[in-house]
């Protein structure tokens, strides 16, 4: 593939810093709160379809980079249909600390599919080592942060909602109490600098959760 040079990474942000304009309606996955408190969130999310980029980076930020950058080729036609698909908000880095090689991190990014592309997605070029991600409904914990996430503060944020979580009734009620994965959501292009929004996302064990039962979902 490829490498992104310095040209193209701009042509790159300038999309994104107009496709994920919030007056063009992005899309972006439904769902409904069920818990809140001052420091954290409950939601349950709706089923949903997302396309998945895996990075073998060493850092949060070069695998969110290399990840979207292919997402974007994809979106873009890089597909069999050659059709062009709608950006969506949130882009999600998820990570499995020392589930790679040498004890490092595993990344995968992840792009929202839109509804109307959720059951058939565009099959994507080989060359892009992405794949579909279905997911049924299912309850996320999530921690909001502003500013830019980065290498230096995503892991801070997600012992955060760790110890917030502990505290909670929500207690013990998470996936990831044994290898401490967790997702990091982004909704803002690059060229924002005010009022940026980020998430930390940890799944909720739906079995030691009574409030986190599939149910209608509405529309945030």
């Amino acid at each position: 593939m490829p490498q992104l040079t310095c040209c193209s990474l701009l042509f790159l942000l300038v999309c994104i810093c107009v496709l994920v304009s919030p007056s063009r309606g992005v899309e972006s996955p439904q769902f409904t709160v069920v818990h809140a408190e001052s420091e954290f969130e409950v939601r349950l999310y709706r089923e949903s379809s997302w396309m998945s980029a895996p990075s073998r980076e060493f850092s949060f930020d070069r695998a969110t980079k290399q990840g979207f950058h292919r997402l974007f080729q994809y979106i873009q036609g890089a597909n069999l249909n050659s059709s062009r698909i709608p950006m969506t908000v949130p882009v999600i880095t998820s990570i499995v600390p020392n589930a790679g090689p040498f004890h490092s991190s595993a990344y995968f990014v992840r792009l929202y599919l839109p509804d109307k592309f959720h059951a058939f997605p565009p099959v994507p070029l080989p060359e892009l080592d992405l794949k579909v991600d279905k997911w049924a409904s299912r309850c996320i914990a999530v921690r909001t942060l502003s500013g830019f996430a980065r290498d230096g503060n995503v892991i801070k944020e997600a012992e955060a909602l760790a110890v917030s979580l502990r505290r909670s009734p929500w207690a013990g009620s998470t996936y990831s109490e044994g290898n401490h994965a967790y997702s990091v959501a982004q909704y803002n292009s690059p060229f924002k600098f005010i009022g940026r929004v980020n998430e930390v996302w940890v799944d909720i064990d739906e079995s030691k959760a009574p409030g986190c039962k599939p149910s209608s979902v509405q529309v945030y």
